[in-house]
């Protein structure tokens, strides 16, 4: 239930986009198509799914004060959570070399519609931001920190193609001039925030 519990609440309660704006820079300027706003988001699952278990593992078993007493007792006084920072980011900058390869490989399209932005997960705050709540919040067990990444990647997901199929459908809405583009885009994502705030009273 705890899991069911992490789970949604990363969905629809602490969702990276329209509860803490993380991600916002990917998420206005790929989704201006359905296709390459799903192929982002699933890589952003990927990454989240990867690295956010992967630096729970550092941080209880190498960064933390006494982490490295696994290794030698004396250790115990060791205290490398300074390095959190760039540790955190060189994980997260390989899972994302490894997804830009593999889009690459499989599918070239895709790969030539996201450009410059799939690379640029590896600066997307809401990728560290996974990361850092997870370092906040200390899950007692890495099935709890890997719930939360994958929870908060489909939240992330979720809001993209959600704005993706809304700008698709509103090219053919009579938009007044000044707000087109994205005008009409900050306006709607205000509103699927104050929508998803609705979540936020629901008791799991």
């Amino acid at each position: 239930m705890e899991y069911f519990n992490i789970f949604v609440k990363g969905i629809f309660v602490e969702n990276m986009i329209f509860a803490y704006f993380l991600g916002m820079c990917s998420y206005l300027a790929v989704s201006k198509t359905v296709k390459t706003a799903n192929g982002l988001g699933l890589a952003v699952i990927f990454v989240l799914g990867i690295t956010v278990p992967i630096n729970y593992l550092l941080e209880n078993y190498v960064l933390q004060e006494g982490a490295l007493t696994w290794l030698d007792p004396d250790f115990a006084t060791v205290d490398l959570s300074f390095l959190s920072f760039i540790m955190f980011i060189a994980v997260i900058a390989s899972m994302v070399q490894l997804v830009e390869m593999i889009v690459e490989k499989f599918a070239p399209a895709l790969y030539g519609a996201l450009g410059i932005f799939l690379p640029l997960i590896a600066v997307n705050c809401s990728i560290l931001g996974g990361a850092l709540f997870m370092q906040e919040r200390q899950y007692p067990s890495i099935g709890e920190a890997t719930t939360f990444g994958l929870g908060s990647g489909v939240g992330w997901w979720l809001a993209i193609v959600a704005i993706a199929a809304i700008r698709e459908k509103i090219r053919y809405s009579n938009v007044p001039a000044p707000l087109q583009g994205l005008g009409i885009t900050y306006i709607i994502t205000g509103l699927m925030g104050i929508a998803f705030m609705s979540f936020m009273g629901i008791e799991i």
